[in-house]
């Protein structure tokens, strides 16, 4: 797209480069965005998703399953909890399995799909966006009224705005922040810090100040540079689009060369439909100029498409100057298509999500590990035994205390036993674990060979909860 990197900005008739940060000045001092309230049906579209968002993010905490939050990332006791199971640091291989499917998910999507996450449920654009950005127009008004009173001097009224603004922020922040500790800590311990004496919960309060703290200076101060300086996916952008991405982009070729709307004049014919009126340059809360084509900081959030198609209603013009679309769809004029690429990239995605639900779902809710004594190969018993000794540890991930009792399986079970150490059964606690000694004791005539495979059954009661695998060692025997 080499037409589209380099223009002449036909008001000031210097050259236009996508080369440095549009929010950063020559000087490398930051310029403020005042980003223009966009309006237009996809912005109304985003608007009631948005809306979802906020409904599943606020009540997710709050859902149960079988005595469990649905979701929970307790790091500080490295305890999580994702679909009502719940997973210890010993079930760190499905978290390696997530990690590398949301890693092949990120790629994949973002071939096929460009930024879509980005602009549509990002909690950082929905959040910055949809809520506070909508509190600010409210209090400040819009763009041009925001841009005066941050000039003007320090007046009544404007030390009223200033401070209703920041006052609210704050509070929208303090609520984020409580949300936020409630995907940590779970609702329950978040209430008794909310509730009770700030002594007896100092380090929870400290938390909550410092995420709100965190949070306020995110939307009120930083904004979009958490997108272009802090996040990382703006600058992999470069390796994972390519020509058939779809992204937000400028039809360069149906709208050069720019002229300025004039209603005396009638277009010429080599005149493009663009009227550089800078209306997507308004409205783009990171300050770019998608007329340079596809830039870091674009997130995908389409208020330069809402803009540009209301201009082009103005003048009589096909909306679709800037739209969802591919670099070779500009280039070919092509409509954008739902390709075999982008099928084929869908399908791998649903792939990789149903195996990791089915890693999840069929997760075992109580596990263990069996390992033989070192050091002692076999016990003679009497003349005619032999016993192995073994340990035993038990994950119990459910929320009831169990007794479990261990029985040998197969052929081995009607003529092999275990005799377990001091006790009938082994105690677990519930979302806990529980350990114990046993020996196997079997018949020397059966043993056939140095290392003999078992399987020992995991029992509450009559249940089998489960199976594990071990080995038996032996004397070598010829027969």
């Amino acid at each position: 797209m080499t037409e589209e990197i380099i223009k002449e900005d036909t008001g000031t008739g210097k050259k236009s480069f996508r080369d440095s940060l549009a929010t950063v000045d020559a000087k490398g001092k930051r310029k403020w965005v005042y980003a223009q309230k966009p309006k237009g049906k996809i912005y109304n579209i985003r608007t009631r998703v948005s809306w979802g968002f906020f409904a599943l993010l606020f009540t997710l905490p709050f859902i149960t399953y079988h005595g469990r939050p649905l979701f929970l990332f307790n790091i500080p006791e490295a305890e999580f909890i994702i679909f009502g199971k719940i997973f210890w640091p010993q079930d760190f291989f499905i978290f390696g399995i997530m990690m590398l499917t949301f890693i092949v998910f990120i790629v994949l999507f973002t071939a096929a799909f460009g930024r879509l996450f980005c602009g549509w449920v990002c909690p950082q654009t929905i959040f910055m966006e949809m809520l506070f950005r909508k509190v600010e127009y409210w209090i400040e008004g819009d763009a041009a009224k925001q841009r005066i009173l941050n000039k003007g001097t320090w007046t009544s009224e404007k030390i009223r705005k200033k401070t209703i603004k920041h006052v609210s922020f704050f509070g929208l922040a303090f609520i984020i922040a409580n949300l936020f500790l409630s995907y940590i800590i779970g609702v329950k311990q978040l209430r008794h810090i909310i509730s009770e004496p700030v002594s007896d919960h100092f380090g929870g309060f400290m938390a909550l100040v410092i995420f709100s703290g965190v949070f306020y200076s995110v939307y009120a101060y930083f904004r979009e540079q958490v997108c272009t300086v802090i996040c990382p996916y703006g600058r992999l952008q470069s390796v994972l689009l390519d020509r058939n991405s779809m992204i937000v982009a400028y039809d360069y070729k149906r709208g050069e060369p720019r002229e300025k709307f004039k209603k005396a004049r009638v277009a010429e014919i080599n005149t493009g439909d663009c009227i550089d009126c800078f209306q997507c340059v308004k409205v783009c809360p990171t300050g770019i100029d998608i007329r340079n084509g596809t830039q870091m900081e674009c997130v995908g959030c389409t208020a330069c498409i809402d803009a540009c198609n209301k201009m082009m209603d103005a003048v009589n013009r096909p909306q679709g100057l800037i739209r969802y679309a591919s670099e070779n769809g500009i280039t070919d004029g092509k409509k954008l298509r739902y390709t075999g690429r982008m099928k084929f990239y869908t399908v791998v995605l649903f792939i990789l999500t149903g195996l990791l639900a089915t890693l999840l779902l069929t997760r075992k809710e109580i596990d263990g590990t069996i390992i033989r004594t070192t050091g002692i190969l076999y016990q003679e018993r009497g003349a005619d035994s032999l016993s192995n000794l073994y340990s035993i540890k038990i994950e119990n991930k459910t929320l009831h205390e169990i007794p479990v009792q261990l029985r040998l399986e197969g052929e081995m079970g009607a003529i092999g036993k275990v005799v377990l150490v001091g006790a009938n059964n082994i105690h677990v606690k519930k979302e806990g674990q529980g350990a114990g000694s046993f020996f196997i004791v079997l018949p020397r005539s059966i043993i056939r060979s140095r290392k003999t495979s078992l399987k020992v059954g995991l029992y509450q009661g009559d249940k089998k909860i489960t199976e594990l695998k071990t080995n038996f060692m032996g004397p070598f025997s010829r027969f």
